[in-house]
C-alpha cells in the first residue's frame, strides 16, 4: 500500500470489541498527498459500512506530529485549475465521509496538526489530545486561505477561533487553547494517559445501542446538508489560487527551510 500511496499509508484494523481503527501516515511529519486523502476517504466509508464496526477511532502514525496538513511537493507541481480542485477535493471527500458516517469518530491528536489536519481532526466527532497537540492554518501565509476545512473548523471552535486561526496563520495556538475552543474535549499531559482515556471510551461506546448513536450522530450534522456543495466549491477556490505566483514562490520559501 505505500508505494501506491507515494510513501504514505492507511490501514484498517477492527478488533473483538467492535472497535474499528483507521490509522494513516507519511514520512513527512503525516501530511497528505491525494493518494493518502483519497485512501482516507474510502476507508473512512468502508469502516463506516461494517456491520462489525460501532465506532472508529482515527489516528495518525508518529509521536509528536498528528498531521502536516497538504503535500508541499504536490501543491508545487499542481498546473491547472483542475488539477487544483482534484488535489483540494480530497480534503472535502475526507470530511464529507466523516460527516455521513453513521459511526461515532474519535480522534486521537498525539501532536502538532496543521491546516488540512485542523480540519480533519473538526470534522470528527469527539477529539482527544496531548499537551504536545499545537494546531495552525497556515493557508493564508502561502497565499491560499483555509476554505475546505473552514467549515468544519468554525462548526466545532464557532467563528471568532477559525478567524484568529485563519488571520494569524504563522501562530501555533497550544492545546489548551484549543480545548477552551471545542476543539479538543480533553488535553492531557502524557500519550498513555490519553490512550487509557480513548480505549475507554470507544469500548464504551462500541457496547452501546447502535440506532442510538446513528441517530444521535444524525442530530449533531444538523444544518450541513449543504456541505456536499459548498466544500467542493472551496475546493475550486484553492485549486485557483495554488496557480498564483505569490503561493508558489511562498511554497517553495517553506519548503526551503
Amino acid at each position: 500500500m505505500s508505494a501506491d500511496l507515494k510513501g504514505g499509508e492507511v490501514t484498517l484494523t477492527i478488533d473483538a470489541n467492535g472497535i474499528g481503527t483507521i490509522m494513516f501516515g507519511h514520512p513527512a511529519s503525516n501530511s497528505l498527498p491525494g493518494a493518502v486523502l483519497d485512501a482516507l476517504a474510502r476507508t473512512i466509508d468502508e469502516a463506516s459500512s461494517l456491520a462489525d464496526c460501532n465506532v472508529i477511532v482515527l489516528k495518525s502514525l508518529g509521536d509528536r506530529a498528528f498531521c502536516a496538513g497538504a503535500s508541499f511537493d504536490e501543491l508545487i507541481a499542481i498546473q491547472n485549475e483542475d488539477e487544483g480542485l482534484d488535489f483540494f477535493s480530497g480534503f472535502s471527500k475526507v470530511i464529507l465521509a466523516m460527516r455521513r458516517s453513521s459511526k461515532f469518530i474519535l480522534c486521537r491528536v498525539q501532536g502538532k496538526a496543521v491546516g488540512g489536519g485542523v480540519g480533519i481532526v473538526a470534522a470528527a466527532d469527539y477529539a482527544l489530545a496531548t499537551s504536545f497537540a499545537s494546531v495552525k492554518l497556515s493557508e493564508l501565509a502561502i497565499g491560499i486561505g483555509p476554505f475546505v476545512v473552514g467549515p468544519a473548523v468554525e462548526r466545532k471552535m464557532g467563528k471568532s477561533a477559525f478567524t484568529a486561526l485563519a488571520i494569524d496563520s504563522a501562530t501555533w495556538y497550544d492545546a489548551q487553547w484549543a480545548k477552551e475552543q471545542g476543539l479538543f474535549t480533553e488535553v492531557f499531559d502524557a500519550t498513555e494517559s490519553m490512550d487509557e482515556a480513548i480505549d475507554t471510551l470507544a469500548k464504551r461506546l462500541a457496547a452501546s445501542n447502535p440506532e442510538a448513536m446513528t441517530e444521535l450522530k444524525s442530530a449533531f450534522w444538523i444544518g450541513t446538508e449543504n456541505w456536499e456543495t459548498i466544500l467542493p466549491e472551496r475546493a475550486a477556490i484553492s485549486g485557483r489560487l495554488v496557480l498564483s505566483d505569490f503561493t508558489r514562490t511562498a511554497i517553495n520559501r517553506f519548503k526551503d527551510k
